[in-house]
């Protein structure tokens, strides 16, 4: 089953223009192929504060998204180094 992908507003406008042209290629690459088919499977589940979210590790990118019954909300595809920050603030507004 192929589920619709729903992406915060804040992935287009700052999340990926500053990812280089060949890690893009990659994380759509895997969104595509892995995400959107089987996310439980490649996805991992977040513990803690974000209980009830998942994450899909590509390179040094994480995408944390969120599945309901037939689409998945991407609410970031960041850097290892920040996405935890970044993603509590989005998740909370």
């Amino acid at each position: 089953m192929a589920y619709k992908l729903e992406y915060h507003p804040a992935v287009k406008k700052s999340d990926l223009p500053k990812i280089d042209a060949k890690n893009r290629k990659m994380i759509k690459r895997a969104i595509e192929k892995r995400l959107a088919i089987q996310p439980e499977i490649y996805g991992k589940p977040l513990q803690r504060t974000l209980k009830g979210y998942w994450k899909l590790r590509v390179g040094d990118y994480r995408i944390v998204f969120k599945v309901s019954s037939a689409s998945i909300f991407i609410f970031g595809i960041i850097h290892r180094k920040e996405v935890y920050s970044l993603i509590k603030k989005r998740i909370e507004v």
